[in-house]
């Protein structure tokens, strides 16, 4: 059972880790669209999944397309304290742009949430690489939260598990898996 909806509450987009690790309290998730960004691994991660010296990549929103993710209500009374937590998380570098959109929910409810979309500006946007950099930066990548390979296949068995396929997340993972290749003689 969930609390009722009040137009305080907070929606929080997610679209990466925070579908599988919110780390926040929540009443209701929801499947949702954000149109006008898609999820890119468009950010050099310095903390999370890699570090200044051997970035890794996280993903972004960036401009253009359709996003699918989730959304996640918040009631009003934790609304300030789930924010201070997404800031100390998503912001740890500044990377990202702190922004409240436009969403519609599966169910078709429209609403505003909040999200973080890639600072095109930061020296941290890596913008669309091609794939084998891609995958050189996830395969170092390694930050305080864990490793860049396991983040990529969080994601994207949890996205799968949504029904949303993400062509390179399932490509990348299919090339992580992969056993590495011998080294010639």
């Amino acid at each position: 059972m969930t609390e009722a909806e009040t137009p305080e509450d907070l929606w929080v987009f997610g679209y990466g880790s925070l579908i599988w690790r919110p780390g926040f309290d929540f009443v209701e998730r929801a499947g949702a669209r954000l149109h006008g960004f898609h999820r890119s691994l468009c950010i050099y991660s310095h903390v999370h999944r890699g570090t200044p010296e051997t970035p890794g990549l996280v993903l972004g929103l960036d401009r253009g397309g359709i996003c699918r993710g989730v959304a996640f209500r918040v009631p009003v009374d934790q609304a300030e304290e789930t924010i201070d937590y997404l800031r100390a998380r998503e912001q740890a570098t500044a990377v990202y742009l702190e922004r409240r959109l436009a969403i519609r929910l599966d169910d078709g409810r429209r609403l505003n949430a909040l999200t973080y979309i890639a600072d095109r500006a930061h020296s941290q946007y890596a913008g669309r690489l091609p794939e084998a950099a891609v995958l050189g930066f996830v395969r170092q990548g390694k930050g305080v939260s864990g490793e860049n390979p396991d983040y990529v296949r969080r994601t994207q068995e949890h996205l799968h598990e949504m029904g949303i396929h993400d062509p390179l997340l399932t490509h990348l993972v299919a090339e992580l898996d992969k056993s590495p290749s011998p080294t010639p003689t």
